[in-house]
């Protein structure tokens, strides 16, 4: 079950990010597919058409569903990485926990030890997911408080609809290796739960240190893949406060130039920050999971069209 989630998530990003790829071919016959998908990708007060588009304050939407998806499944991730990885010193809370969640009921956790590469993949992937929350969150507290969408301004419900599927399938695939097991872990509790009662369920002790000591034995790839992580970070949060500011020092309807960071050396910089940002996936797990490189390849192919379609 594991492997064929994780071949839908690639199946997935390789169907999105196909016809990118072949609109951005230099063949003439293919000028109409470009051009398609350039319409889709506009927004703003450059739709030359209102039909089937929406607001761009829609924007937010996408937001407040990255920022619970994200959250639940780094929640419950976390969660499942505390009961299968023991401190050095074993405490009670996991042998509570543990004793709890494969006892009498039985359960749909693996019975045997976990192995080193599947902690270590539950823990990359609780990283990953800790740096998505870090994107989303900022980008929801942006769309609220930074940019100032015109009532005029307008998106393609195309284009709405693939932002709704970004930032649902990125934070998915930032776990895919072991989601259902996260899954398994979730649907034991909750019914065991719903079957011992609240009053009966044993206590759960919690040590701070041991929920966060594993993120510091991971290597240094992944320290390296959090620094680039907050290089684009910075610079997109520095790229939308100018573009943000813009609407406060001119009229409604005109546009104006943006300059500082890296407007002084690229077009789209808060696209180019994209790219960084979503790459970094790709540094922190060591160029090792295609699952991600997918990903990354459609952030990659959806900046380009987006800063073509909107210059």
């Amino acid at each position: 079950m594991e492997m064929l989630l994780v071949l839908f998530m690639r199946l997935a990003w390789i169907a999105a990010t196909l016809p990118i790829l072949i609109a951005s071919i230099p063949i003439p016959k293919l000028h109409s597919l470009s051009t398609i998908l350039l319409g889709f990708a506009r927004r703003g007060k450059i739709m030359h058409s209102q039909k089937f588009t929406l607001p761009q304050k829609f924007f937010l939407h996408f937001y407040i569903l990255a920022s619970i998806w994200t959250t639940f499944l780094l929640v419950t991730t976390w969660c499942y990485a505390y009961t299968m990885v023991p401190p050095v010193k074993e405490s009670s809370a996991y042998s509570t926990i543990t004793s709890y969640l494969i006892g009498i009921g039985g359960s749909f956790l693996r019975t045997g030890s976990p192995t080193v590469s599947e902690i270590h993949a539950v823990w990359q992937a609780i990283l990953l997911l800790l740096l998505m929350e870090a994107q989303v969150l900022r980008r929801l507290f942006e769309t609220i408080y930074v940019f100032k969408y015109s009532p005029s301004a307008r998106m393609h419900i195309l284009g709405y609809l693939a932002g709704i599927f970004f930032y649902l399938a990125a934070p998915l695939s930032l776990c895919a290796d072991c989601v259902l097991d996260v899954f398994y872990f979730l649907v034991n509790v909750v019914s065991k739960f719903i079957v011992v009662g609240k009053d009966h369920m044993p206590p759960v002790e919690v040590e701070l240190w041991q929920v966060v000591n594993p993120l510091f034995r991971l290597g240094w790839r992944h320290w390296i893949g959090t620094g680039v992580f907050f290089w684009g970070w910075i610079h997109q949060q520095r790229c939308h406060k100018i573009l943000g500011s813009l609407r406060d020092s001119r009229q409604a309807d005109k546009y104006a130039i943006p300059y500082g960071d890296w407007f002084e050396i690229v077009s789209s910089p808060h696209y180019l920050s994209e790219m960084v940002i979503y790459g970094s996936f790709v540094v922190a797990t060591g160029g090792s999971n295609l699952t991600i490189w997918l990903l990354n390849c459609f952030c990659g192919g959806k900046s380009v069209i987006c800063s073509s379609g909107n210059t």
